[in-house]
């Protein structure tokens, strides 16, 4: 019966919430992708893709980012219509990325995003906990699915530096028995941004916190991971990762191909459309590498 729900709900273009696609992608081995949103052209290259690829997804959109992006109502509204217009048949999520505050899921979550991150991971543990129980009460009331922290992931995002903080497992344990929350970014060696060198995940502490927790790991900072590396942490839980730069990357080339060999150009379709048929390509090669091709 909950299957044929959620059918019905995509079906009629409706977003939802992670927790039912997270908890299938885990029991099945593989992992669903989010791209994050950098304007609402690649929301819609992104949208493309996983229904070319037959695989369910989330598009994040950054905490950081929703201002510039017109705000959480614009975002929800958007979105919404563009799984609409463009006939989406696969599960697509609409996460808060790295939410702030409990003010601003809130606020996200009554925009009409289906899923939020509260990102405590900053704050002591108790702290952290207190947070993430306030928005997971309130998410859960209204479908919504949300994901917690623990640890800090290093690296650069959208102008925020920060170092690597592993996370301790008797802390996941904690947050995830005390407040419900549906899925666990703990940190253990991802960055945001661009690795310096080959990246080394603390696979050991990984697969203490899946065994502790039982419930979908998220992996911040996947681009750049080697392939062997990523299949490694589904196999131990991470049923959700994250990928920014390398779209990033693909669009900035692809954008700046255009530009230098022709500089009369300036029809803005003739210049971006090979940046979004760049990310196409890119979000298909990582949902097969995850594995959630032909998983919708």
């Amino acid at each position: 019966m909950r299957a044929a729900v959620k059918n019905e709900e995509v079906r009629q273009g409706k977003l939802v919430s992670m927790k039912q696609m997270l908890r299938e992608a885990k029991d099945n081995n593989y992992a669903v992708a989010q791209f994050n949103i950098n304007s609402f052209q690649w929301a819609e290259a992104i949208l493309q893709a996983a229904e070319e690829e037959r695989a369910p997804v989330i598009l994040g959109a950054s905490d950081r980012l929703v201002d510039y992006l017109g705000g959480f109502k614009l975002i929800a509204i958007v979105i919404q219509t563009l799984v609409e217009e463009m006939r989406i048949t696969v599960p697509v999520a609409l996460h808060l990325d790295h939410g702030n505050s409990v003010a601003r899921c809130k606020e996200a979550i009554d925009a009409g995003f289906s899923s939020v991150m509260i990102d405590g991971s900053h704050y002591p543990i108790e702290e952290n906990i207190a947070m993430t129980k306030e928005v997971v009460a309130y998410a859960h009331s209204k479908q919504v699915s949300v994901e917690a922290e623990v640890g800090t992931v290093g690296g650069n995002e959208d102008g925020l530096i920060g170092g690597i903080s592993y996370a301790n497992p008797e802390e996941c344990l904690r947050i995830v028995e005390q407040t419900g929350v549906d899925a666990l970014a703990a940190a253990l060696g991802s960055v945001h941004g661009p690795y310096q060198g080959e990246p080394k995940l603390g696979f050991t502490e990984m697969k203490q916190i899946f065994e502790l927790t039982r419930i979908p790991l998220v992996l911040h900072g996947g681009s750049g991971i080697p392939l062997h590396q990523l299949h490694q942490a589904i196999e131990l839980g991470h049923a959700k990762i994250n990928v920014n730069t390398e779209c990033l990357q693909a669009w900035a080339e692809a954008v700046r191909e255009v530009l230098v060999n022709d500089r009369e150009i300036y029809d803005v379709r003739s210049i971006l459309t090979p940046g979004k048929e760049a990310i196409i390509a890119t979000a298909k090669q990582k949902m097969k590498e995850f594995k959630s091709s032909h998983k919708a």
